[in-house]
Parts: structure tokens; C-alpha cells; sequence
């Protein structure tokens, strides 16, 4: 296989991985911390099943990464990843601040957080 058939695969897996609306505010709620699977479930109302699939996808097409402390994964975005597609960063930055819904989620973060329903990182 060529090197850009290569490159072309892998961008489509990340233009892909974005196509979803649950994993596009999955990013919108990393670009402010990292979170475990528990509040991203709480924040977003949706089953633990179903982020641990998005959050899968994202992993998969190395959008975020994880890091493990003691009983939790933490989810973060993968910083390498929007220096090799800046257009993810641009979203992240310009996109997310205009959608009424994305805005509502962070206040929900925010209120977990307020309200120390947050899982700690060590």
C-alpha cells in the first residue's frame, strides 16, 4: 500500500470518528479536562455503554488517548493528533463555543464539579 493511500485512510477514519454528534460533545467536554467514563456518562445522559463505544471510536482513529490513576481512565483529547490535523483544533476552538447545546453540557460539568461528583485525579 502507498504511503498517501495510507495517509487517506487514516484521515477518513478521523472524519469519520467526528461524524457523530455524541462524540463530537464527548470532545467538546475534553477540550476542558480530563474525565473518566462516569462523568461523561453523567453529563451527557447517555448508558455507560454507550460512551465506552464513542470513546472507542475516538481512541481508535487516536483523536484521544487515556491514562489510568488507580481505579479510573481518564480520557484526553490526544494533543499530537491536532497538531497532525489542525482543522480538529479549529473545531474544538472556534465551532463548539456557537452551539448552544455544547455550552450546556459544560454547565452541566460545571455543576458536577460544584457539586464534587467529579472522580479525582491524582
Amino acid at each position: 500500500m502507498l504511503i498517501e493511500e495510507v495517509i487517506i485512510m487514516e484521515l477518513v477514519k478521523v472524519i469519520k470518528a467526528l461524524g457523530d454528534e455524541n462524540r463530537v460533545r464527548i470532545l467538546n467536554l475534553l477540550r476542558k479536562r480530563n474525565m473518566c467514563v462516569c462523568e461523561l456518562e453523567s453529563v451527557l445522559n447517555v448508558t455507560q455503554s454507550n460512551v465506552s463505544r464513542h470513546l472507542l471510536k475516538l481512541k481508535e482513529a487516536d483523536i484521544i488517548d487515556f491514562e489510568k490513576q488507580g481505579q479510573f481512565v481518564f480520557y484526553k483529547i490526544n494533543d499530537p493528533i491536532l497538531k497532525e490535523y489542525p482543522f480538529i483544533q479549529n473545531i474544538l476552538n472556534r465551532e463548539f463555543d456557537r452551539i448552544k447545546k455544547m455550552g450546556e453540557d459544560l454547565a452541566r460539568l460545571e455543576k458536577l464539579k460544584r457539586d464534587g461528583q467529579v472522580c479525582k485525579i491524582e
